[in-house]
């Protein structure tokens, strides 16, 4: 049985190619459309089923992927405009229990995702190949990651949330 909490398996880093490269950016333009698809005809007390025992409801995951992407945009920002810039890494968990996730609806999430993946799209898809190899300082891991990585970081991070959700809805019958 696969791990719920991993429905497409955890992230593997890729060496750099200009197919993968093309495919990653794809994913990062066309994730908001792919995530409120998945939450389609959703309603609220679906949206408020946890993806599985123990872990978030739907409704924080839209919410945490808006989080968590809008925090990558901004890593992404500074590695292209500072050297090697030290990141600030956050409590994903309190944010997910924060008023702003339990009392707005996903709709504001998925509006805010549609124009953040835009610009973040915008300001990648025609960097140099060499610009892929400039780092940022992650504290928590205490070493330097590429923008390379974190491209592919989280081209996988959107895929993975899109699982969780609609790997309940396929064992719901939704």
């Amino acid at each position: 049985m696969q791990d719920p909490r991993y429905p497409i398996g955890k992230y593997e880093p890729q060496p750099f190619s200009e197919k993968q490269k093309q495919e990653w950016l794809n994913d990062i333009r066309i994730h908001p459309e792919i995530l409120e698809h998945s939450i389609l005809n959703l309603d609220a007390a679906q949206l408020d089923t946890p993806y599985r025992e123990g872990g978030w409801t739907v409704k924080q995951l839209v919410h945490h992927v808006a989080d968590s992407h809008i925090n990558s945009y901004i890593r992404f920002k500074l590695c292209l405009t500072e050297e090697n810039p030290p990141i600030k890494p956050y409590e994903e968990k309190l944010w997910a229990e924060l008023d702003d996730v339990k009392n707005l609806p996903i709709n504001i999430s998925l509006t805010l995702l549609h124009a953040l993946h835009a610009r973040w799209y915008e300001a990648i898809k025609n960097l140099p190949d060499e610009a892929w190899q400039r780092t940022v300082f992650h504290p928590l891991q205490n070493k330097n990651l590429t923008l390379w990585h974190f491209l592919g970081l989280y081209a996988w991070h959107g895929k993975h949330h899109v699982a969780h959700i609609t790997s309940l809805r396929e064992r719901k019958g939704w």
